[in-house]
């Protein structure tokens, strides 16, 4: 893949700040930072931000309206097994370009008034150019955004859910060394190059988060040379969402692995991927500013840390099986039933069908991880299955 030229005052700004600090040197997790998140020149704060088929990555809502509608179909049954509390507050984190939020809203309203009047709807997003986005699809809906900082302590009853978010998080990257944990930096070389060297852990912060997982990451089946990502950030964001859920649910949907498969020694370069123009690569340090970086998410690390801040796991599945559970085989069946004659009423039902099928293929979206987590239920409402946890 040929390289683009990288934004030069990203550049700027991240040589600026690495400058600035008393070592000449920043942790990945903060250059990952600035690089996404820079509030004028980051890759999610500006219009070069591209989801959908023409982009650089797309996301299950990009393959039709089937994906929402059958979210919706969970977040009816949740708000039914909470006894129909009003207000029931959905908190979509990190809205992409505002189709998903559209496709829940326009199918609640049609297929569950009583639960679409209920509905207080909030959209907490960190890019300027995507919520400018959202906002514009959405602006026939009563809806709210809003900084997760802003919301009350204690005050959502209702659900908080996310869909590959936590994936985009900024994580620190580490790497065993003569059998020690050594932290990955960012410095400059030669004024302009971007390069990694190895130090003592930032933050004591990195050790504690394998205590929590139970894994000895300096043991021998380790080796020299193994290395990986730990997104503190990722714990903190748990916090902060355990702090607002007075009473309901956390749904999280990402791609990542349990813990033991995350540190698997065989995974020894970790999980880092870079995605430009539907293309992938492990290199952050070109396009810089122009391209998207994620790792896989820690589910076990989130429900560990998640018991601590007191989420209770309800399940966890792979979309697959969850969406199968929603209706999806059922909505494939009368696809398959279907008496259309018109060529282009054939052409749009295949289309559909495949793109069904894209959301259930085990190696692409349907391999992906459903996490929910609730806080404040009775035990008969802990206990009462939800239909997306289902065996389909």
């Amino acid at each position: 893949m040929q390289p683009t030229l990288p934004d030069m005052r990203l550049c700027e700004a991240i040589a600026l700040r690495i400058s600035q600090t008393p070592q000449q040197r920043i942790t990945f997790a903060e250059y990952m930072d600035l690089v996404l998140y820079h509030p004028q020149h980051g890759y999610y704060a500006s219009d070069r931000v591209n989801i959908g088929a023409k982009g650089d990555f797309v996301t299950s809502p990009h393959m039709g309206a089937d994906f929402g509608e059958l979210l919706a179909e969970q977040f009816a049954d949740m708000w039914q097994i909470m006894g129909c509390p009003v207000p029931f507050t959905l908190v979509e984190m990190g809205a992409g370009q505002g189709i998903l939020a559209g496709d829940v809203l326009v199918y609640l309203q049609r297929r569950y008034p009583d639960l679409f009047n209920a509905i207080e709807y909030l959209i907490v997003e960190k890019s300027p150019a995507l919520k400018k986005e959202q906002q514009q699809r959405l602006q026939d809906f009563p809806l709210r955004w809003c900084e997760l900082s802003e919301i009350p302590s204690n005050s959502i009853v209702g659900c908080c859910f996310s869909n590959e978010l936590v994936d985009a998080f900024p994580v620190h990257q580490f790497a065993i060394e003569r059998g020690q944990l050594r932290e990955i930096y960012v410095t400059i070389q030669d004024g302009i190059n971007f390069i990694e060297v190895t130090d003592e852990p930032s933050t004591e912060r990195l050790n504690q988060y394998f205590e929590l997982l139970g894994i000895d990451i300096i043991s021998r089946v380790y080796p020299d040379g193994y290395r990986s990502e730990v997104n503190l950030a990722a714990l903190d964001w748990l916090s902060a969402i355990a702090d607002k859920l007075q009473r309901g649910y956390l749904l999280t949907i990402d791609y990542g692995y349990p813990g033991d498969r995350y540190y698997n020694p065989a995974r020894n370069q970790g999980t880092l991927q870079c995605y430009y123009q539907h293309r992938h690569h492990d290199n952050p340090y070109i396009n810089i500013g122009k391209q998207d970086i994620t790792a896989h998410v820690n589910f076990t690390a989130l429900e560990k840390w998640g018991e601590l801040c007191g989420l209770q796991k309800i399940g966890f599945t792979q979309q697959a099986l969850f969406l199968m559970a929603l209706g999806l085989g059922d909505r494939i069946a009368s696809l398959s039933s279907s008496n259309a004659t018109d060529g282009k009423a054939i052409l749009q039902i295949l289309q559909r069908r495949d793109a069904l099928h894209q959301m259930m293929n085990p190696m692409g979206l349907g391999g992906f991880g459903v996490l929910i987590q609730c806080k404040g239920l009775t035990e008969k409402e802990r206990l009462h299955s939800l239909k997306g946890l289902s065996m389909p």
